[in-house]
């Protein structure tokens, strides 16, 4: 359902101490059933951060990153953002990966050493992949995709208790149906590209939070 992924950006020689230079990176997708799922959806999100922050990884959620700029007083794209997520529909995706950019570079302004970056929720359809490649080309490579693979209502159900304390306005059931359908539109399809080119790794997401925990770490332990 949704995007996990990992960026790997290495400086090169020739950057200046703390700036980086030309940056290559390395990416890891993950997508749970039909949408971005977090903790009490898909409870492989703990293993998967966890294993991130193992390898030295930063954990960013591009659905996070749009919340919060939905929220931030004086932004200009908070109105749209709420319009898309309530309708259930993918953000432009200028909006996303210039948060996303902007998250990853203020990171490593911080600390050089953080260059690498698990983010989640990303890309979500063919424009959000192909923007992607646009703006990343040279810099990103994807590494392997995580499919967090989990039955339509099972999602619903766990979104729907999730949904009890969250504050969202999504969480409810006519917003997840709307979801389920962009994602078989839109979402599947980038996944089945993905798993064409040998690059998905397929978890139960439906099991319980230690067996998916498991599986991830697995995972995690033969990639690196």
């Amino acid at each position: 359902m949704g995007i996990d992924t990992v960026y790997e950006r290495e400086q090169q020689d020739g950057g200046e101490k703390g700036i980086p230079g030309r940056l290559q990176s390395r990416v890891v997708i993950s997508r749970c059933g039909a949408y971005s799922l977090h903790v009490p959806v898909c409870p492989a999100e703990w293993g998967l951060i966890y294993q991130a922050t193992k390898y030295g990884y930063t954990h960013l959620s591009a659905g996070d990153l749009l919340r919060d700029e939905r929220k931030r007083p004086g932004s200009q794209y908070g109105e749209l953002i709420e319009n898309y997520i309530k309708e259930g529909e993918i953000v432009p995706v200028e909006i996303t990966i210039s948060l996303l950019k902007r998250a990853m570079d203020q990171t490593m302004a911080a600390n050089s050493q953080k260059n690498k970056f698990l983010i989640d929720g990303f890309p979500r359809n063919e424009d959000n992949l192909q923007g992607w490649n646009k703006t990343m080309d040279g810099k990103a490579d994807v590494s392997f995709v995580l499919f967090f693979d989990c039955d339509n209502e099972i999602c619903i159900g766990r979104c729907l208790e999730r949904g009890k304390s969250s504050g969202r306005s999504d969480d409810n059931r006519e917003s997840l149906e709307k979801r389920i359908h962009t994602y078989l539109q839109s979402t599947k399809p980038i996944i089945d590209l993905y798993e064409r080119m040998g690059k998905v790794r397929k978890v139960d997401a439906s099991k319980s939070v230690d067996e998916v925990f498991e599986k991830v770490v697995q995972i995690f332990d033969k990639e690196g």
